[in-house]
């Protein structure tokens, strides 16, 4: 282990420790706002109308859930789309985006940048934010080894915000989860909503 994956795993467990012991977010009532970020594992792709996770996680939970997913989006367009999805003044902002970026090999450090900025304007609005580990495909995919990238890990450190993983890597890793190589279908949407609905109430959120 070098210096710097020293540091990073350091900043990881001391984030993990300020969420033990107590719930520091506060549970939202049925009817709030709630934005989910992202791309086309956000809109859906690969499900029936409907099947997508923002609706799903809606229906667990009782929240107006917003989809704020577009196929294609790399993090620069997502938070080229942020600005007026605040302004319907969500209560909690789910971000889950990255996955276009890997696939078009854009610089690491790009995506770093852009998603920083995506959480400093949540932030900056005294909004809470949950990140989602989104995985790169490595040729391990081919034979269901899924891997998140590690900037995820970096990223919610120094945010200090909660970061959910393994959730996508699951289902992408599961052929029986799957509409296509890099896509949800239905019941991997609702295993993810499920998943996520049970981590917000792990965090204080439900």
């Amino acid at each position: 282990m070098n210096r710097r994956q020293f540091l990073v795993l350091s900043a990881a467990l001391l984030a993990s420790a300020c969420y033990k012991g107590s719930k520091r977010n506060s549970k939202l009532a049925r009817d709030s706002t709630v934005l989910c970020l992202g791309d086309s594992l956000t809109a859906g792709y690969g499900a029936a109308k409907g099947e997508d996770y923002p609706t799903q996680l809606a229906d667990i939970t009782g929240w107006k859930v917003i989809n704020g997913g577009v196929s294609g989006d790399t993090s620069e367009q997502a938070l080229g789309r942020l600005p007026p999805l605040m302004a319907q003044e969500p209560k909690l902002v789910i971000v889950s985006i990255g996955g276009n970026d890997f696939l078009q090999r854009q610089p690491e450090s790009s995506t770093r940048v852009n998603i920083g900025k995506i959480l400093d304007i949540i932030q900056s609005a005294n909004i809470p934010v949950v990140l989602v580990a989104i995985p790169y495909f490595t040729t391990g995919a081919l034979i269901g080894r899924v891997s998140e990238h590690p900037l995820y890990d970096d990223i919610a450190a120094q945010h200090r915000i909660p970061l959910l993983k393994g959730a996508w890597a699951d289902i992408l890793g599961d052929k029986k989860l799957k509409s296509d190589t890099v896509h949800a279908n239905a019941t991997g949407y609702r295993q993810f909503a499920e998943e996520l609905a049970d981590f917000l109430a792990d965090e204080g959120f439900r």
